[in-house]
């Protein structure tokens, strides 16, 4: 008999050959319990009595949970090594994967950045060469229009040389006749007819000349600026991105006023507005619109209103101005210097507040979600002298804003070429 050391020697030897389960496969078990017992009778050949090995001796229910227990903690330390490099492969590859990701992304976003900006760089050349195409065609008018006056007036002076000439030789041959009248009577009376002729002649031609130069400045009237005015806002036409910003000198509360401003309307609607004063509670606190060939000018809502009927031409200037006191709502409206309508209590009592928006061309209403402009209240035409005054203005003085030089005379809240006005969506100053 073995003893216990060498039995449980003997079972550790035989328990790494099991493969699979350790209570199904007992032949892998008598192998290496027969080559351990060679080996043993080989290592003691003196002996005379030797040990069987009882390997093929059927294992005892320890024996086996021993064999699995063991099998399970090889498998444990297998899966804790191969789980021990199993991040490592992954991080590795994740590494890899990231710093090609970066650099395919950091390639991306420079294209993208290059494209954007190459379309913005794009954008703006075409808006610069639109913006600069249109001063072009603008200057390109301008000059077309002068050419115009410039021409007519030559034409207009070479007539008049013309006929100076003729009456130059006129009178050379009235002298000549006078000098012929001292020899003979009958001569005299002859040049006296021919007097009479002649003067005839030139009063129909002076009358014609007056007549040609009329009509001269009436053209130059309607075709350039009115006198003393040096530039004007064009709005080239009806839209609701067309309009014109006014930076009142002064605050606008006002208990009075008096507003005066040149015009040149292409077409006037229902409502054409010509300015617009509005705060956030009341878009309607000061206008001044047209209304086909009406002129009308509201103050402190659309309820209080004073109209100046059959007073606008489409495309001739017209001067317009216009006043109002809260003291007992008297309001009045003159055009061309000569008052066309006047009325009381409009909007008696009330006063004008500051903080508003002030506006030529459009007003700020609410037509739209959150206010808004509408198309069909755009002014367009030319539009120069605009003044604003804290006071009523004499008639005097009214007057005078219509007469020579009136753009030289500026409002004390509002001085054109004083006054910031800023052109928005494709109005501009022209002159």
């Amino acid at each position: 008999m073995l003893p216990q050391g060498m039995l449980a020697l003997l079972t550790l030897l035989c328990a790494p050959g099991a493969s699979g389960s350790a209570l199904d496969e007992d032949h892998d078990y008598d192998l290496l319990y027969v080559n351990l017992d060679n080996e043993i009778e080989a290592a003691a050949p003196g002996t005379e009595e030797t040990a069987p090995c009882d390997c093929q001796r059927e294992h005892t229910k320890w024996d086996k949970l021993f064999i699995m227990l063991e099998n399970s903690q090889m498998k444990e330390n297998m899966m804790l090594q191969a789980l021990e490099e199993l991040p490592k492969v992954d991080l590795q590859t994740l590494r890899a994967e990231l710093t090609q990701l970066t650099t395919n992304l950091a390639g991306t976003c420079a294209a993208t950045l290059d494209k954007v900006t190459s379309h913005i760089v794009s954008q703006v050349e075409q808006v610069l060469e639109r913006s600069r195409d249109q001063a072009e065609e603008a200057k390109r008018l301008q000059e077309s229009e002068q050419g115009k006056v410039l021409e007519h007036i030559l034409q207009l002076s070479h007539n008049m040389s013309m006929r100076l000439g003729w009456l130059e030789s006129t009178w050379l041959r009235r002298a000549e006749l006078e000098e012929q009248d001292t020899a003979l009577q009958q001569d005299k009376l002859d040049a006296s007819r021919g007097d009479n002729l002649i003067l005839n002649l030139l009063w129909k031609e002076l009358q014609q000349t007056r007549a040609e130069l009329k009509a001269s400045q009436q053209w130059a009237a309607q075709h350039l600026l009115p006198a003393g005015c040096e530039t004007a806002i064009l709005f080239p036409m009806r839209s609701k991105k067309i309009f014109g910003s006014v930076h009142p000198t002064a605050g606008m509360a006002l208990h009075s006023f008096t507003a005066c401003v040149w015009i040149k309307v292409t077409e006037a609607l229902d409502k054409t507005i010509v300015f617009s004063y509005g705060t956030r509670f009341n878009p309607y606190e000061l206008q001044l619109f047209l209304s086909r060939r009406s002129a009308v000018l509201g103050v402190g809502g659309s309820q209080h209103r004073v109209t100046a009927h059959n007073v606008v031409t489409p495309g001739k200037w017209l001067h317009l101005c216009g006043t109002w006191s809260s003291e007992n709502g008297s309001a009045a409206l003159w055009a061309q210097g000569q008052l066309t309508a006047s009325t009381l209590d409009v909007a008696s009592g009330h006063s004008i507040p500051d903080g508003g928006i002030l506006q030529i061309g459009q007003e700020k209403n609410g037509c739209c979600v959150g206010g808004g402009f509408d198309e069909a209240l755009a002014f367009s035409g030319k539009l120069t002298g605009f003044n604003l005054w804290d006071r009523v203005l004499s008639s005097t003085e009214i007057m005078a804003q219509g007469g020579e030089g009136a753009c030289g005379t500026r409002g004390n809240v509002v001085g054109w070429g004083v006054t910031e006005v800023l052109p928005y969506g494709g109005a501009q100053y022209v002159s």
